[in-house]
């Protein structure tokens, strides 16, 4: 040590510098005051820093082992999944004949002599390559090379669109080499996705201080190091210090050593992975899209909102460390819509998961401190979104509702969490003070478009006194664009004040564009390509002398719904009995779960007695489900239909089970009629033919020639495409939005008028719609 006289260090202390002569403020402090008196010149370095390198050098060390082993875990993903590909590929090429390669060069080709070569398809002309093109004769070398050129154009955009889809039944080496190499990324869940994130940013932080804190690594390379390569190092050094710190006390290094084992570890068996590719396909679907590059076109999955918003929402940050499930691209930007836009409406087609991004916005909001929440919704659906919050995140949830709902209520002020109610029960509860509420989310939002209605006004209030509301609906424009405009008005009475009824005329782009700082909106297919066909099927049939007989009766007493269910009024002459019991036959026969929706409940125990009295291949009938059986129990018997070995039947009432309820088990679907809301039907569908289902679905419409069913179709086609031009990005344009809505009482009225005069009976009886 060198100590300097008392007089020189005051000089020096005076003159506002270092005896080296560095001023105070220097970040190297080469000279260092001793509390003895002395000043002391650091020409080395002490062991703590040389730790403190050490511990940097090994948490980088294990952020780049992380980066790593996940690199490799997505690497076996693309070899497993390179020949299913490339095998898609080559089918879709194969099915596309050699003409085609007319529209890729504007028809300048000349493709008669391979044509008749035998080479027919695009495929097969890829596959001869240029030597065997050239030996055809009157085929020179310009031409193979456009030939093969326009081919390859073709090939190139297959490689692109083609979809593979994994057919869980039958499973091949192929397709279980993929399942086995996505288990290992789909097990290690959220955390190892948070760790890859950390990792990366950690090294790129590490790597240039590790790199700049070199010489302090030794006593002997900082003693050899020149002054400006001491001053860096020990800045480096501290800076190190502050990152390993900050690592330790978030977990970091554990993290990363889980994520690593987790990572390098493989599926028990085959079978393991089967069955969870099962349980959960929809998150192998998610990260294979993510892998292959094959992801959703980026303005379908932002649901073509304006740029400027887009822009406001992709900016968006979301916090994923309550969060127990990873994201699609597209549920990520719903999330993030929700946060940014803070009052909206996500009007996703059924089955892309608005559930999941309302808990993603509300684990975010956790994070950032938020500690209440309320989501409200109907009773059928209070089980499955208590089960959601719990299964998918770190939230505290309780459900308010029944008898003790007061209690639970108070519970909920005083912990927080998230709150789970139904409309009515909501009314009962006081509304919040100001900034009480982090998000209320409310499901089944076209359940409160009328205004008029005791339990709108509840969500009105309550949506007013919150700072974020999310509403959630799949059909928010199902009638009238007016009621959509309610909708808005709770959400921005702004906004909804400008939407007049000279916007409809428009066109729904323009439409859609006036809404979108509120509304969003995605279709299943664009972005859900995975999910396998969904076959249509009008099964029309003959009424019997029977049928024909009951009909004649429902008509003559002017009675709608009699009209409706009169085809199964006598079971064993019923034509549209007899075929459903051929399709359930037919699904059981091959394995397969079938689900059978009547709006009538009297159809459903038809139903019931003639599927048990005719013993479908042994199958269990489960149900039915109607609007009388408690949440809870409906979804127990959903959940035994899933869990039943084997073909399966669950009767369900359409507007009981169309809303909330899960049923991808399902892989055949009856209607047994037409509904007077098509989007009631699709709502059904839906909850089969949704994301998580591994297996094709059919659904089969019954309908009876002739009568009411064929009258219902054919005025509801028209009412559909007026839908579709509005709920739908479309610019198809109307008069009026009172052209989308065909009331129930009207629709009844013309049908059964129009009847009695087919059938002679005009003025034998009034109309009955109920």
């Amino acid at each position: 040590m060198v100590v300097l006289p008392e007089a020189v260090r005051a000089s020096a202390v005076g003159a506002g510098r270092h005896p080296c002569g560095c001023l105070n403020t220097c970040r190297n402090p080469v000279w260092r005051w001793e509390d003895a008196g002395a000043w002391r010149r650091v020409d080395g370095v002490g062991r703590g820093e040389r730790n403190v390198v050490a511990r940097g050098a090994r948490l980088h060390e294990a952020a780049l082992s992380v980066v790593g082993d996940h690199g490799k875990a997505v690497e076996a993903v693309r070899a497993a999944l390179k020949p299913i590909q490339d095998s898609a590929v080559a089918r879709e090429l194969d099915a596309i004949p050699v003409a085609r390669l007319q529209d890729v060069t504007e028809g300048r080709l000349r493709l008669g002599s391979v044509e008749r070569s035998g080479l027919r398809t695009v495929g097969r002309v890829l596959e001869a390559g240029p030597y065997r093109l050239l030996q055809i004769p009157g085929v020179g070398r310009r031409t193979v090379d456009q030939v093969l050129a326009a081919a390859r154009r073709l090939s190139e955009a297959a490689h692109e669109t083609v979809a593979v889809h994994i057919d869980v039944d039958r499973p091949e080496p192929r397709t279980t080499a993929l399942v086995t190499a996505l288990h290992v990324l789909v097990e290690a869940g959220p955390d190892a996705r948070r760790a890859v994130d950390t990792a990366a940013g950690l090294s790129r932080r590490l790597g240039p201080l590790l790199a700049a804190a070199g010489p302090a690594a030794g006593r002997l390379r900082m003693l050899l190091a020149g002054r400006e390569k001491k001053s860096r190092a020990l800045a480096a050094v501290a800076e190190i210090r502050s990152v390993v710190d900050e690592a330790d006390q978030a977990g970091v290094p554990g993290l990363f050593a889980q994520t690593s084992v987790d990572l390098l570890r493989g599926p028990s068996s085959d079978i393991a992975a089967w069955v969870d590719f099962e349980l959960r396909s929809a998150e192998y679907y998610s990260l294979l899209a993510e892998i292959s590059g094959r992801a959703p076109d980026a303005a379908a999955a932002e649901g073509f909102l304006p740029e400027e918003i887009a822009e406001r929402v992709r900016g968006q940050q979301l916090d994923d460390s309550h969060r127990r499930v990873s994201l699609r691209g597209y549920q990520a930007f719903g999330a993030r819509f929700a946060l940014a836009q803070r009052k909206v409406m996500l009007g996703d087609e059924m089955g892309l998961g608005k559930t999941i991004q309302a808990i993603a916005a509300l684990t975010h909001l956790a994070a950032e401190g938020q500690s209440h929440f309320m989501v409200v919704c109907p009773a059928s659906v209070l089980v499955n979104w208590t089960r959601e919050i719990e299964a998918r995140s770190t939230l505290r949830v309780m459900v308010l509702h029944g008898p003790d709902r007061q209690y639970a209520f108070a519970d909920w002020k005083g912990r927080g969490g998230v709150g789970v109610t139904t409309f009515d029960a909501l009314r009962g509860f006081p509304a919040p003070g100001g900034g009480e509420v982090g998000m209320l989310v409310v499901d089944e939002a076209h359940s409160v478009k009328n205004p008029e209605a005791l339990r709108s006004q509840a969500v009105a209030q309550w949506a007013e006194r919150c700072e974020r509301t999310l509403f959630m609906t799949g059909t928010p424009m199902e009638n009238r664009v007016a009621e959509f405009r309610n909708l808005v008005r709770m959400l921005d009475p702004g906004l909804a004040e400008s939407l007049g009824d000279r916007d409809a005329p428009a066109g729904s782009t323009a439409f859609r564009r006036a809404v979108a700082p509120v509304y969003l909106r995605r279709n299943q297919e664009d972005v859900l390509t995975e999910l396998p066909s969904l076959q249509h099927t009008d099964e029309w049939e003959e009424l019997s002398a029977a049928d024909e007989a009951a009909y004649r009766e429902a008509v003559r007493d002017g009675n709608f719904m009699a009209m409706r269910r009169a085809a199964y009024t006598h079971p064993g002459k019923s034509a549209k009995l007899g075929r459903l019991r051929e399709i359930v036959r037919e699904a059981g026969e091959n394995g397969q779960k079938t689900v059978v929706f009547s709006y009538f409940k009297d159809v459903l125990s038809t139903v019931r007695e003639a599927l048990v009295a005719g013993s479908v291949g042994g199958a269990p009938v489960l149900g039915p489900l109607t609007g009388n059986v408690p949440a809870g129990r409906r979804q127990q018997v959903v959940d035994d239909f899933a869990a039943a070995p084997g073909p399966a039947v669950l009767l369900a009432q359409i507007q009981a089970a169309g809303i909330g309820l899960n049923m991808q088990a399902a892989s055949v679907v009856i209607i047994c009629e037409p509904q007077i809301k098509p989007t009631v039907e699709h709502q059904a569908v839906a909850r089969a033919h949704r994301m998580g289902q591994v297996r094709p679905v059919r659904v089969h419409r019954l309908l009876a020639t002739g009568g009411v069913d064929e009258r219902m179709v054919r005025m509801l086609e028209n009412k559909t495409r007026l839908f579709d031009a509005y709920a739908r990005r479309s610019a198809v344009a109307e008069a009026t939005p009172d052209a989308v809505d065909v009331s129930d009482t009207e629709l009844a009225r013309r049908i059964v008028e129009e009847e009695q005069a087919r059938l002679g009976m005009a003025g034998e009886g009034r109309a009955e719609s109920e």
